[in-house]
């Protein structure tokens, strides 16, 4: 064995003993998943295009990178249109959104869906594939306690 081959063995076998993967470098940051949340309040095709392409374009970029990641869209307020199976101007895009992109989750807040229910006089309906949640600005608020990354087109 040459002296590189032996050095470099050492080295990888002191960084097993110190608890360090040999491929780790001094600025490689710690291992994390990323985690996304995207806000939608407003009620714009474009708004909602926007939000659906940023979370496939990011989930593609992760993906490719081998690296861990979870996003997840919160709508609430005019945003539960993008939702709903009646106004949704993506409902087709939307319906197999998660099936499509993974690591992606779609809540929606449970205050506005009351609230348009009553509005309309009978229940509304939203996309199989979202979640409800008990509020959207408090779903936005435990995310971010939770340390995700708040985007909002």
């Amino acid at each position: 064995m040459n002296f590189t081959r032996t050095f470099v063995a050492l080295l990888a076998m002191c960084w097993a003993l110190a608890g360090i993967p040999a491929s780790a470098h001094d600025d490689a940051p710690p291992h994390e998943i990323h985690k996304i949340v995207i806000q939608v309040s407003d009620n714009s095709e474009g708004t909602f295009t926007k939000v659906l392409n940023n979370a496939s374009n990011m989930s593609n970029f992760f993906l490719t990178r081998g690296e861990e990641y979870e996003i997840e869209i919160v709508a609430y307020n005019a945003g539960l249109h993008m939702l709903r199976t009646d106004t949704s101007p993506v409902l087709e895009r939307i319906q197999s959104f998660t099936d499509s992109v993974p690591n992606v989750t779609i809540s929606a807040c449970g205050n506005t869906i009351k609230g348009m229910s009553k509005q309309a006089g009978r229940d509304i309906e939203i996309v199989p594939n979202a979640r409800v949640v008990p509020g959207g600005i408090v779903r936005l608020m435990e995310l971010s306690d939770q340390g995700y990354f708040m985007i909002r087109p």
